[in-house]
């Protein structure tokens, strides 16, 4: 039996930890995401509350997209990481590779990518992203 008790606000990132205590700082802006995986995951989660600015604001100025578009008509179900190199606090560089799954009209899909991450003046950036080759039919 768990006795525990439900997280209130729980971060869509899937840390166990309640929003505020979690992404809600870095996409707020007061603290900054000390790996590439935090970035990861709190870039996850400004996707899941439609928090655009911040999407930009930690895509690296050299790969950075003019505006970024958010499609209301998905639902973000969850955020899986499967594995990261370096981006660690003192690293330069890194990469994350997830799996974020969600719906479009009742239709379930994941999205499988190994993104790549940079640190520019002590701060972690998205840099880019690839798409692995699918294992499925």
């Amino acid at each position: 039996m768990n006795t525990q008790a439900p997280i209130p606000d729980p971060c869509p990132c899937g840390s166990a930890l309640a929003y505020p205590d979690c992404c809600g700082p870095l996409i707020a802006g007061t603290q900054l995401p000390p790996t590439a995986e935090r970035l990861m995951r709190s870039r996850y989660t400004a996707y899941t509350r439609g928090e655009a600015d911040y999407l930009r604001a930690t895509w690296h100025p050299t790969t950075r997209q003019q505006g970024v578009a958010l499609d209301e008509t998905v639902r973000w179900l969850g955020l899986k990481i499967m594995a990261t190199q370096a981006g660690g606090a003192d690293d330069q560089h890194g990469l994350v590779e997830f799996v974020a799954r969600y719906k479009i009209g009742g239709r379930a899909h994941r999205l499988h990518e190994r993104s790549r991450f940079k640190r520019l003046q002590g701060r972690w950036f998205y840099v880019d992203g690839e798409l692995p080759p699918s294992s499925d039919p």
